[in-house]
């Protein structure tokens, strides 16, 4: 049983570092969650090897494994502070403040966006602005999470509506090309401002051809019409090969809306029921290629919400 993930690494290595380049220092690399399928820690490495001093991290509990010589800036807030100070962490609300009395770190100041997810109206900024300094933080920099519906230029006009009233200091945003981001910083040459770059730097947008996900058919049984299979005794819509695939629900797999994710030379795999745990169905007609025992079916899911088993450098 093996969801496996094939990466060229020269391919690889060459997108990380033209998308480095075409952004310049501004990049802040985002680690986070399953570390875009290649693990947290194998991109903490490229990160430090990078010779940046920091990364974003998704929550308060993944700054656990950021080695020492990286600042973490925390993108989701929390509601508990850690025991230490060694991260920086989101507020975009008082409350946000008031959640971690008694911590004595730095903080970065989230700003409203049409995401309407976190972060503090023009209205609300100063009272944010003036709870943090009660509480005896250091602000870091205000953060822009910008959405991906529209283009650059909606999300230009958005940073610029913020940076009218914005007081100084560092602004970090997200979600723009490099030559958006260059231009934004060639119109304020006074203020600092910072891109935390994931999926674009990690996978490339579209997700490039260099990473191949995979998993192994583990058994095939010939099966009839009408027959039945799988934890709720489906039928089987039509004569063919039932396949067991080493991949399931524990793995991320699931249906693509109303499709399979599998493939099996460039035809797609009917499911007979959604994958389970360790383990998907699919049924195969007569007529059509099926894969055999051993055989690998290429997978359709995205990185971020996939559990690979291995990993194969090329």
């Amino acid at each position: 049983m093996t969801v496996r993930l094939t990466v060229d690494r020269a391919a690889w290595t060459a997108q990380v570092q033209n998308v480095a380049n075409s952004y310049g220092h501004g990049l802040v690399a985002v680690v986070k969650g399953n570390g875009y399928g290649f693990t947290r820690p194998l991109l903490h490495d490229v990160v430090v090897a990078s010779g940046s001093d920091t990364v974003c991290v998704g929550t308060v509990h993944e700054r656990a494994d950021v080695p020492a010589g990286l600042t973490a800036v925390v993108l989701t807030p929390t509601l508990e502070p850690p025991a230490d100070t060694r991260a920086v962490l989101t507020v975009g609300c008082v409350e946000h403040v008031r959640a971690l009395e008694g911590w004595t770190g730095s903080v970065m100041v989230k700003l409203a966006s049409s995401m309407r997810r976190y972060g503090a109206s023009p209205a609300e900024l100063a009272g944010l602005l003036a709870a943090v300094d009660d509480a005896g933080l250091h602000v870091e920099g205000f953060a822009l999470h910008l959405a991906l519906a529209g283009d650059d230029s909606a999300r230009l006009a958005e940073i610029e509506h913020w940076l009218a009233t914005l007081p100084a200091g560092p602004l970090w945003v997200s979600h723009l090309s490099a030559e958006s981001f260059h231009q934004l910083a060639a119109a304020h040459p006074a203020r600092e401002f910072r891109i935390r770059v994931g999926t674009a730097l990690w996978h490339g947008i579209p997700r490039a051809g260099f990473l191949q996900l995979t998993a192994d058919v583990l058994q095939t049984h010939q099966v009839r019409a009408g027959e039945t299979a799988g934890y709720h005794g489906t039928p089987v819509p039509f004569d063919g090969t039932l396949v067991a695939i080493g991949a399931g629900s524990a793995h991320g797999m699931a249906p693509l809306g109303d499709l399979s994710p599998f493939h099996f030379q460039r035809q797609r795999l009917s499911l007979l029921e959604r994958p389970h745990m360790h383990t998907s169905l699919a049924v195969v007609p007569v007529g059509q290629p099926c894969p055999q025992m051993g055989d690998w079916v290429d997978v359709q899911r995205p990185l971020i919400s996939t559990a690979v088993d291995e990993m194969l450098w090329t």
